[in-house]
């Protein structure tokens, strides 16, 4: 298992309480396809007016909320939203409403130095 395995794993365990959840699993699949990866994905909600949320998932502060409309409109026509639906058999509503719950977090644990690296 590779650094970055290790570290998604942990990041998955500490969110989900275990690192088997399949729908984080998923996440951490899409949040490593995308283009850019983790960066890439960042980049996303800046170029979409929300990097003030997703930022906040990266700093050391508290994380901001996001909801599953915002997801939405961020990731709604991406691969990233398309996978995750394709992968764990959901819609594209409830793959959001699990993004809003869960990516916050994900992206935090992901981040300890609060630097995307």
């Amino acid at each position: 298992m590779g650094f970055l395995d290790e570290m998604a794993s942990k990041a998955i365990g500490s969110v989900m309480g275990s690192s088997n959840n399949p729908i984080a699993s998923h996440i951490m699949d899409a949040i490593n396809q995308q283009p850019g990866g983790l960066t890439g994905l960042m980049q996303n909600f800046h170029d979409k007016g929300l990097g003030s949320i997703a930022s906040s998932w990266v700093g050391m502060g508290q994380n901001l909320p996001i909801s599953a409309e915002q997801i939405q409109s961020v990731l709604g026509n991406s691969g990233m939203m398309q996978q995750l639906c394709a992968k764990a058999g959901i819609s594209p509503e409830e793959a959001s409403s699990h993004l809003a719950q869960y990516l916050p977090a994900i992206i935090d644990k992901l981040t300890p130095q609060g630097k995307v690296a």
